[in-house]
Order: structure tokens, then C-alpha cells, then sequence
């Protein structure tokens, strides 16, 4: 299988490399101003335990850096950190054919399936500011599809670059999704890590003790992020998800050019390797991700023949010069 090298950085294009700069942070979104105070190295920081604290900052992110001016989720929704949350989209990115600069391909002509939106609709906003892409968010919940159209409703820049659609059928992942005439660049996911609610409480548990290092707060764990059950937990934990995924996959390998997945779990990646080896895709890649001491990682196959491939790109090639 092939893999990238391990970075110790965000990919270069992440506009999240350097350290927050919380006053420029805070004229972008003033409510963040509260929630900011010196840490114990004299540096300006928020308490990253503090759920409040996490959405202001993530509104000023949003705000400063993706001229999204309204955007907030329904309480205990997921309210994902954005710098990682950027760089799958920069890493898959480099799946593309560039120019002969290096230039990534642009355009509301680059298909992308977002499988489980969420109520945030980070990965499209991210996707579609960054290089004009179009995606279609997907999601078994009603509320979260509901907050997403409110999102793209208050902020004109995103309403011709997203769409949404509801999954009836929570079995299901491309099923009922994709159309027989659909053709998505990308398909990405970030799926439920855990495998139950007893093991997501765990895992906060770990994450408040690595965070503020407070007994008080383990005794009544927060989701500093957020979460509902579908998006942080489903039967089998990632590796069930991912292994459906990868099974249904192959009975839309003519939709989709990239079908990609976050693999946050090294562990995983043998038997999703297993997996992939009994559909015998064209082509796997393995991308490598770091935010600070955090390692994830992208798993991506394709099922085109390279001549399939090919031809897909002369398209893409032919679509940009069309929409000039």
C-alpha cells in the first residue's frame, strides 16, 4: 500500500500553520474576547474544556478566515476543530491533476460527497472557499441537515457551491445518495470513532484529564466538541463503519473517482487494507496527517482503470477551461 511520509506540520496550503492570533481572532468575532486569557506561559489561549469557549473560537475562525459571518450548531451537536478538519481537505486535494504550476483544479465542476455533514457543515465550507468546489452533505439526521440549510441560507457565498440530502435508511451509506448519473471527484467521511456511549464518555474522560488536568471536571465529563450519537459512536465503532463503506463502495465505482475515508485509528488500518485487497481496487493511497501531537491519517481507493482515469481528468481539464 502506498503511504505518504509523516509530516509534523498541517499540509502547506492550511491557512491554520501558525499559532492563533487571537487579537486579529477577536475583531473578526468579538464574543470570543471573553473566553480569552494568558495561560501559564504567558501566551493568549482559551480553555479548551470549556465547550463555549470552543464555538466562539471556532465562529472567529469561520468568521476571519472563510467569510462565513453566520454559523452556529444546535447544543451537543459536534463542533469539530478546524485546522484538522482543513487539512483533509488540503491533503485529498493533491489526489487531483495540477497544472503545470503545481495549481490545484478549481471549480464548482469538482464534485464532492460529504457522507455525514453533521449540523457544522465544516468540510464544505472549508472546501468550497478554498478552491470553489461543490459538495453534497448527506446525513442520517433530520436537525442536523435542517441546521446545515440554515447555515447556507445565512451566508449567500455558500448557497451555490452546497446542497443537502437526507439518508432514510441509517444502514445505508451511498444507497439512496448517489444517482446513476452522479459523478463525485470525492467522496470524504470522518466516521463515528467509537463503538458505544459508555466508550465515547470514556474518551471524553481522557480528553478533560489531558486537558485541564482538573478532578472536578472528570467527575461530570463535558464534550468539549460536542457530539450526538451518530456522530461520535455506532456499533462496531470506525472500523465497522469504514468496512461497510468500503464494501458499498464498489457498487459505485463508476460514480466516483476518489472514494475517501479519515482513519483515526492506526490499529484499523491492516483490516481495512484486507478489506480493500478482496474488491481489488485500481489504486489505494494512504495520507498522513498531523495536528500537533495528534497523528491521523486518510485512506483513499479508486476502482477507474487508468484509462478511466485518464479520461475523467481530460473532463476535468475541459470543464475548468468551459466554466472560465
Amino acid at each position: 500500500m502506498k503511504t505518504k511520509k509523516d509530516t509534523k506540520t498541517l499540509h502547506k496550503r492550511n491557512q491554520h500553520n501558525s499559532r492563533y492570533d487571537f487579537p486579529q481572532l477577536i475583531k473578526s468575532h468579538s464574543t470570543l474576547n471573553e473566553f480569552v486569557a494568558l495561560n501559564k506561559y504567558d501566551d493568549l489561549s482559551i480553555d479548551f474544556s470549556n465547550p463555549k469557549a470552543v464555538m466562539a473560537l471556532n465562529q472567529s475562525l469561520l468568521s476571519h478566515y472563510y467569510n462565513v459571518k453566520e454559523w452556529s450548531i444546535p447544543q451537543n451537536y459536534l463542533c469539530p476543530p478546524i485546522p484538522g478538519r482543513a487539512d483533509y481537505i488540503h491533503y485529498i486535494s493533491d489526489l487531483l491533476p495540477s497544472d503545470s504550476k503545481g495549481k490545484v483544479p478549481r471549480g464548482k465542476h469538482i464534485k464532492v460527497l460529504d457522507i455525514g455533514i453533521g449540523a457544522n457543515c465544516i468540510y464544505p465550507i472549508i472546501g468550497s472557499y478554498s478552491y470553489d468546489w461543490s459538495f453534497v452533505g448527506s446525513d442520517i439526521d433530520r436537525d442536523a441537515i435542517e441546521n446545515v440549510t440554515k447555515i447556507i441560507k445565512e451566508n449567500k457565498l455558500l448557497s451555490s457551491n452546497i446542497e443537502t440530502i437526507y439518508q432514510p435508511n441509517k444502514h445505508n451509506i451511498f444507497k439512496n445518495i448517489i444517482n446513476e448519473n452522479d459523478k463525485f471527484y470525492f467522496t470524504i467521511c470522518n466516521p463515528p470513532f467509537h463503538s458505544s456511549a459508555q466508550d465515547a464518555i470514556q474518551g471524553t474522560k481522557r480528553k478533560v484529564k489531558s486537558l485541564t488536568k482538573a478532578k472536578e471536571k472528570m467527575r461530570k465529563p463535558t464534550l468539549n466538541f460536542g457530539g450526538q450519537a451518530d456522530e461520535l459512536w455506532c456499533d462496531g465503532g470506525e472500523i465497522s463503519f469504514i468496512t461497510k463503506m468500503i464494501n458499498e463502495s464498489k457498487e459505485f465505482s463508476e460514480n466516483c473517482f476518489w472514494f475517501t475515508t479519515l482513519v483515526s485509528k492506526q490499529d484499523n488500518l491492516e483490516e481495512i487494507y484486507q478489506t480493500l485487497r478482496k474488491l481489488k481496487p485500481v489504486e489505494v493511497s494512504t495520507l498522513n496527517m498531523q495536528t500537533g501531537n495528534k497523528m491521523s491519517r486518510i485512506v483513499a481507493w479508486t476502482f477507474l482503470t487508468k484509462e478511466q482515469q485518464s479520461s475523467w481528468n481530460k473532463n476535468l481539464n475541459k470543464e475548468a477551461v468551459d466554466a472560465k
